[in-house]
């Protein structure tokens, strides 16, 4: 029986892990599985087991010595200098015990999202393992060490002649991704992300447009920091349309980091839950209106595991499987067993209460400054649609 939509999970996410107190913590999968089957909104059936992914399939894009640096690093065999060299024993991304195969099998998983999809057993897929967007061909950086939705690319690239449009929400700019396939012109990357100004990686700067044949397949939007919802998803909005209408893709990958909200311990956006309502529904409806629906989706960012991305990321899959989010109050089983290990109070809602933040006294500068950066960001296509129509 078709299935429209599937979930790859496994309970060895969690072994992607670089130590007790980092910000990165795969628990949240557990969290969001967990919130979504109390919802009765996951069946069994909807469920996929990952794949490891193969030497093979790191290598298209990873490079050799990058792969054997990082499987020595699992070993402890990596000294200390060694791993500088490639990004690893940092303090945002330490070497741990079994980091190879706890990476790959991150990776091998978007790419069994990737084969539901391209093979035609599913509409839309998601692996919230995944959306490991900051790592290099040959460095790990911003708690990253493979980058699996580089890999994938490459991998839908290799199997079909699919047009791929990598749709990047995460609050950090999705650097990784946008530098692999910078020359690309069958590969479009769109980032929204706080200003670099003031965040991690520093990058994503309007004029970043992509290199030679990719000229023109590069799109950043870094928004002010403390921007609110209403300048988001216009900005947002606007742009992943015209886009969309620009490049016709074939498929879109997104990736979902759910760091943009105001409870995030490491960014300075000030959005609410309403974001993570609308953005995955303007993929849906713009996956069907250009691609027959073919959407697979990653996780990525994250750090408030307890009361932000749970609910985030299980109104992504609720809109994926079914074009409508939640709403209301959250299962009273599941906050009551989760409250007993969550350091802060969960939520009963699947929505912010209103004034849940202080007011930005900010906002309509805040605004008047994103709007300008989406024209910015918009001029190559407004040139290219009025030299089209002078032609």
């Amino acid at each position: 029986m078709r299935c429209d939509s599937q979930f790859v999970f496994a309970d060895e996410f969690i072994s992607y892990k670089f130590k007790d107190d980092h910000p990165f913590n795969q628990l949240r999968v557990t969290m969001t599985k967990d919130l979504l089957e109390k919802e009765k909104a996951l069946r069994e059936d909807q469920i996929i087991a990952p794949r490891m992914a193969s030497e093979d399939d790191l290598k298209l894009f990873h490079s050799s010595a990058y792969v054997e640096a990082v499987k020595r690093a699992s070993e402890g065999l990596l000294s200390e200098e060694q791993g500088f060299e490639y990004g690893i024993g940092t303090e945002d991304t330490p070497m741990f015990e079994g980091m190879h195969d706890a990476s790959s099998l991150l990776v091998g998983s978007t790419l069994s999202a990737i084969d539901a999809v391209i093979q035609g057993k599913t509409k839309h897929a998601l692996n919230l393992g995944g959306g490991l967007h900051h790592g290099f061909e040959r460095k790990a950086s911003g708690f990253c060490v493979y980058n699996d939705g580089a890999v994938g690319i490459k991998y839908i690239r290799k199997h079909t002649d699919y047009k791929v449009l990598y749709v990047d929400t995460d609050a950090h700019h999705g650097d990784g991704v946008q530098w692999a396939f910078y020359d690309d012109p069958n590969v479009c990357t769109f980032s929204i992300h706080e200003t670099g100004r003031y965040l991690f990686p520093g990058t994503g700067n309007v004029n970043e447009r992509g290199l030679k044949k990719g000229y023109g397949y590069s799109f950043n939007l870094p928004i002010d920091a403390f921007t609110e919802d209403e300048s988001f998803l216009e900005v947002y909005e606007y742009a992943f349309n015209e886009i969309v209408e620009y490049f016709q893709p074939d498929i879109i990958i997104t990736q979902n980091g759910a760091d943009a909200h105001y409870l995030d311990p490491l960014t300075h956006l000030c959005s609410t839950m309403k974001i993570y309502e609308r953005i995955p529904m303007i993929a849906h409806e713009l996956a069907h209106k250009y691609c027959d629906g073919k959407w697979v989706a990653l996780g990525g960012g994250g750090y408030d595991i307890w009361r932000v991305v749970p609910r985030a990321w299980s109104q992504l899959w609720k809109v994926m499987s079914t074009g409508e989010p939640f709403s209301g109050p959250l299962p009273a089983d599941w906050v009551s067993h989760w409250q007993k290990s969550s350091p802060v109070d969960l939520p009963s809602q699947w929505e912010d209460g209103e004034h849940s933040y202080k007011p930005i006294p900010r906002k309509a500068e805040i605004t008047e400054k994103n709007n300008k950066v989406l024209t910015s960001c918009m001029q190559f296509i407004h040139n290219q649609k009025k030299y089209n129509s002078s032609i």
